[in-house]
């Protein structure tokens, strides 16, 4: 391999949204991110609408997400679908599946989605060797939890337009933190079906509160791009507390 190739290989690795979610946390060098790397099986892509994890079933796999979207979701005998939660990409499909003997939700890619995939065994061996990255996938489990009390909160206690408004302010920091959305706007991934699933609205009523945030001046809606007028307003409206987790305290 010539030190160019190389170098460019490592730009990539870098460039990596789930290492650039690490990097909030933590500082990684190239020795870190070459132990880290070394652990890829496969870069898989997945197609849309294929599910990657299946409810029920023994899932021993950690997926970081290149590029794409999908979602956690549970399916009732009733044939509804709750979805628990959105997967951007820097995200870790396998957190928390990979910790249970079965897997008690089921994940689909909401669009392509580009992984690189190691075994959860492999993980836990790198944990050992360099403690950080078990500190650093606690960190993100701990995100990982908070994100699913305001989805508690949201169909405990939220009215509908507020429930919306704390979903799109939520989206737009989980983008941001991965350098994919501007510092008021982005662009919205999932069709209406899936927002309603996620809320617990159907898509005629979603599209109610839609139009109520919009009369309201708090949000602008163009095809798929979302834009905040008047950032703080919507974050009062919401009750939106961005999670900004603190970072790993250092070594001493």
């Amino acid at each position: 391999m010539t030190m160019a190739l190389a170098e460019a290989r490592l730009d990539d690795r870098t460039a990596h949204p789930f290492v650039a979610r690490l990097k909030r946390y933590i500082g990684l060098g190239r020795a870190d991110l070459d132990s880290l790397w070394r652990l890829i099986e496969t870069e898989l892509t997945v197609e849309k609408r294929r599910d990657l994890v299946v409810d029920g079933y023994e899932y021993r796999k950690l997926c970081f997400v290149a590029e794409g979207y999908g979602a956690r979701y549970k399916l009732l005998r009733n044939g509804k679908r709750q979805i628990l939660n959105v997967i951007l990409p820097g995200d870790v499909i396998g957190l928390p599946g990979s910790f249970v003997e079965r897997v008690n939700y089921s994940v689909i890619a909401l669009s392509e989605m580009r992984l690189h995939v190691c075994s959860i065994d492999a993980y836990v061996q790198l944990c050992y060797r360099r403690p950080q990255f078990g500190l650093a996938l606690s960190w993100l489990a701990v995100h990982e939890a908070m994100l699913y009390a305001e989805r508690v909160v949201d169909t405990g206690r939220r009215t509908p337009p507020e429930r919306l408004a704390h979903f799109l302010l939520e989206l737009h920091a989980r983008l941001a933190a991965i350098g994919r959305a501007e510092p008021a706007a982005f662009e919205l991934p999932f069709s209406q079906e899936v927002l309603g699933d996620a809320l617990g609205l159907s898509v005629p009523h979603l599209n109610r509160m839609m139009s109520q945030l919009r009369f309201e001046g708090l949000v602008r809606f163009t095809n798929r791009r979302v834009e905040f007028p008047d950032l703080e307003a919507i974050r009062v409206r919401a009750q939106f507390q961005p999670l900004n987790l603190t970072r790993i305290p250092a070594m001493v």
